[in-house]
């Protein structure tokens, strides 16, 4: 049986980073578990790598197949954004082993349908005051920046990592990124354990 690496943190954590190493990495052979969404794409972002990017029209077949797995909902400054995991042809979790990006709650409903044992939680942290700056740099860099999506979001973490629903998800591992490269081979080498278990 595979196992699924659910990667979790704030923005501006440098989850996105730690991801796209892990998925790089030919020891770990691991596989990306694509996710959907509704929200617009990104400048840079490819369909079918970070995102499937979809309509609600899209999602509402989704959800009347029972295809759906987990589904978030974000009121941003543009309208409802929705991220879901689909239980699609791509998942082949008896042979291979998967890394997705995720919070608190969607690790609680991939461990309600998966089951514990096939999922290796990974929660990754950094002070806010480094988010923030993190993050306001990189909204900078877009060719038309969204500054109050990036508050939004900033403030919406808070409540998506409260330290209650951290505990509920039974996440006990933390992995602190100060500094990249220590934070990715801890996490690496945390992974190798967990998939050889």
């Amino acid at each position: 049986m595979g196992k699924i690496i659910c990667i979790m943190g704030k923005s501006a954590t440098g989850k996105d980073t730690v991801y796209k190493r892990l998925l790089d990495d030919q020891e770990l052979n691991l596989n990306r578990m694509v996710t959907y969404t509704t929200r617009p794409i990104r400048e840079g972002e490819r369909p079918g790598e970070e995102y499937f990017f979809i309509d609600e029209a899209q999602m509402n077949e989704f959800e009347k197949a029972g295809k759906i797995v987990e589904r978030r909902t974000y009121q941003t400054v543009h309208g409802p954004w929705n991220y879901m995991t689909v239980e699609d042809e791509n998942l082949q979790l008896k042979e291979k082993n998967y890394i997705v990006i995720g919070t608190p709650e969607s690790y609680r409903k991939y461990v309600s349908y998966f089951g514990r044992d096939a999922l290796i939680p990974v929660l990754i942290e950094v002070d806010d005051g480094t988010r923030l700056e993190r993050a306001l740099k990189r909204e900078r860099a877009q060719a038309k920046p969204k500054y109050e999506e990036m508050c939004r979001r900033f403030l919406s973490d808070a409540e998506d990592f409260r330290e209650e629903k951290i505990k509920e998800a039974g996440i006990e591992e933390r992995f602190v990124n100060d500094d990249l490269e220590t934070c990715y081979k801890t996490v690496k080498d945390f992974i190798r354990v967990k998939i050889s278990e």
